[in-house]
């Protein structure tokens, strides 16, 4: 090897394109397979942590290096293209500012003033399980992230609806089916951004089009959440629960007009890091003005603490730190998937089985996103990496953009928070365990409890599949690319 070939090894430059792996394509998908497996089984023997998660994605990313016929050094570069790939830098970065905008909004009472609107109002139980997930919808469609949702949801709404009788279960679940709505339909989604850029689609065309999918799915959504909601016991005693009523009142109120900022921000078109930095700039003058709480509370300097800096602030991002450490392995692992040549070998498969028929087409496009979002669980990479496939076939078969873009944005905003391994369930899960520091009668809601009520997401697959085998919604792409509701006749 050269000198140069050296120093381009050496420095990161050079770019892998290509792995050969043992076993062929199945070889490429080891790190994931093993990921999923180690997942699903630490989680059902409830024995989940964030750290044991990145341990069994370091461990399948070395199993992965062992099935690699490639060069050690060409499978390492690899690995690093996948971590730098910005999917994962992104998601880390909005869950650091969606965590301190949450911990911010908390110190300023918040949670204790949405507790007092469900007692004054009668909104307990179920009526405020649904609530919460009109609220995570609206508030996700508008700041454009599900896991910034996520994070701000369990931090806030939460402990206020377990104190006033809802299921901890579904409380969570209405959480992450909020999430759902909002990433799937805000034009500042990320995946909204990617599904429709993908596909070669204009973001607002590709809104307005799938509009009617995402309420069909939202309206037995809330209704099953306003049913099942109640009824809550949450494992701590009654009488502290009791006093957590009785002294809310209503002064943490004021904190929403920092979160109606922040959804005025996004709707107007500006970045999430954007909308998030000036809700927290906001918040911060009315905690202390208004003695809600103090500047130590948002952030101090203790050196007597092994942190030394603590606060509301270190809270929203050293919460996170382990989530972000194993997003960046997983999206890493995805990218391992394409190098390995494992997407090629299965979009071959699926031309074969549907040569002409275009229900058969787009079945196929829902499974390879079904596929895909089950074993990657981030639900942009999975995104990223059904994207090419859902283009090739649909652009075979005339299916129209929007409606690719659609098939390819719902899937995936659907099942990636529903899944027990994905990272939106285990990020909520994080952030409720965090919160039990703050309110030691929070129960715990394990991964796999949740996952069977994201209705939201649940409803959104079976619509789009109902959609795949029946027609329903199909239009066809012309010469122009205008939508036909049959298909173009050929030259």
């Amino acid at each position: 090897m050269s000198e140069n070939e050296e120093l381009e090894r050496a420095t990161g430059e050079k770019e892998i394109t290509r792995l050969d792996f043992r076993l062929g394509a199945f070889g490429a998908a080891v790190p994931l397979v093993f990921f999923v497996v180690w997942a699903i089984t630490i989680s059902v023997l409830q024995l989940s942590s964030e750290i044991g998660l990145v341990m069994g994605a370091v461990i399948g990313l070395t199993l992965g290096l062992l099935f690699c016929k490639s060069k050690w050094a060409d499978y390492a570069q690899g690995l690093f293209d996948g971590l730098a790939q910005p999917v994962g830098v992104i998601a880390m970065v909005a869950w650091f500012y969606a965590g301190m905008f949450a911990q911010v909004l908390q110190v300023g009472g918040l949670v204790e003033g949405l507790v007092w609107i469900g007692a004054i109002t009668g909104l307990t139980g179920g009526l405020f399980v649904a609530l919460t997930f009109l609220l995570a919808a609206t508030f996700s469609t508008a700041v454009g992230t599900g896991y910034g949702t996520t994070v701000a949801f369990c931090t806030l709404m939460f402990p206020a609806g377990i104190a006033v009788g809802a299921d901890p279960v579904i409380m969570f679940a209405a959480i992450l089916a909020g999430a759902v709505f909002g990433d799937n339909l805000a034009p500042v989604s990320d995946t909204t951004i990617v599904s429709a850029t993908t596909q070669d689609a204009d973001v607002p065309g590709v809104v307005r089009s799938r509009f009617k999918y995402a309420v069909v799915a939202a309206i037995p959504s809330t209704i099953l959440f306003a049913i099942f909601g109640g009824g809550g016991s949450a494992q701590a005693d009654q009488a502290v629960l009791d006093e957590m009523i009785a002294s809310t009142s209503p002064g943490g109120l004021i904190m929403l007009l920092p979160f109606v900022l922040v959804l005025i921000l996004a709707l107007s078109g500006h970045h999430l890091i954007t909308s998030l930095t000036w809700g927290i700039i906001s918040a911060i003058p009315l905690i202390v003005f208004l003695n809600l709480g103090t500047l130590g509370d948002i952030i101090r300097f203790n050196p007597e603490s092994d942190a030394i800096v603590e606060g509301a602030l270190i809270n929203g991002i050293t919460g996170y730190v382990n989530m972000a450490i194993l997003i960046l392995l997983i999206v890493a692992a995805a990218h391992l998937l394409k190098l390995g040549g494992t997407m090629e070998a299965i979009t071959k498969g699926l031309v074969k089985w549907i040569r002409s028929s275009i229900r058969k087409a787009e079945f196929a496009i829902w499974g390879i996103v079904a596929l895909l979002n089950s074993a990657i669980t981030i639900n942009t990479a999975a995104e990223i990496a059904a994207a090419p496939f859902v283009r090739e076939l649909g652009e075979k078969y005339k299916i129209h953009r929007y409606r690719r873009a659609n098939m390819l944005d719902a899937v995936t905003s659907a099942l990636g928070y529903i899944f027990p391994w994905g990272a939106p369930v285990l990020l909520g899960w994080s952030t409720i365990r965090t919160m039990q520091e703050t309110y030691t009668w929070l129960p715990i809601v394990e991964p796999t409890a949740v996952f069977p009520f994201v209705f939201q997401g649940w409803f959104l697959v079976i619509v789009m599949l109902i959609a795949a085998l029946t027609g329903w919604g199909l239009r066809y792409e012309g010469k122009n690319g205008e939508e036909l509701k049959e298909a173009p006749t050929k030259d």
